[in-house]
């Protein structure tokens, strides 16, 4: 049987006219409130105009909605803060390390700061990681394995610069699969 989309003034005016001869499958639409409405056998309800029914946000971005226009933004303030992971010996990173955080290097003595292989932790490309020399120890980046792992810089040990001096920072830059770049204050 071809259906047809009935149109009523509204859901009273439904009602009444197919009082006795509602049947699953039928379609309506209500011109007060513009909507496109089915019978599932047992009540009304209205037929959405695409597959997403709300959209739902988290720090740093703002919004969402569920109905009408959906608006998002992004907190500046929010997005732009780096968390801290304070380490107090040598220390291999971890997904959680990525991007938004610095890990803090506060060693005495010689200290290491590990890449781990793509294998061991998979970093997305174009990963970020964040690490500073706070402690007098100086931090050497290097690969947990490497010849897995590749680090390329400008340091005098190019595959396992270190950083300069007590504060000074890098950041290590995932370009490939278990390749990585390392710029800052490098020695």
């Amino acid at each position: 049987m071809q259906q047809t989309v009935m149109v009523f003034a509204n859901s009273t005016a439904r009602t009444t006219a197919l009082s006795g001869v509602l049947a699953e499958g039928m379609l309506s639409y209500l011109q007060d409130t513009n909507a496109v409405e089915k019978y599932d056998g047992s009540s009304w309800s209205a037929i959405g105009t695409g597959d997403i029914e709300s959209v739902s946000v988290s720090s740093p971005l703002t919004g969402g909605g569920s109905s009408g226009a959906v608006s998002i933004a992004y907190d500046y303030a929010a997005g732009s803060k780096l968390t801290l992971n304070a380490q107090t010996a040598t220390y291999t990173a971890v997904l959680s390390d990525a991007d938004q955080k610095l890990v803090t290097m506060s060693v005495a003595s010689a200290n290491n700061f590990q890449i781990p292989t793509n294998a061991s932790v998979a970093f997305p490309v174009g990963t970020v990681l964040n690490v500073i020399q706070i402690g007098a120890g100086q931090t050497t980046i290097q690969a947990v394995t490497s010849g897995t792992t590749t680090i390329s810089s400008t340091g005098a040990t190019a595959t396992a610069p270190k950083l300069r001096a007590q504060y000074s920072a890098a950041s290590c830059i995932k370009v490939a699969t278990d390749t990585w770049y390392v710029v800052g204050d490098i020695a």
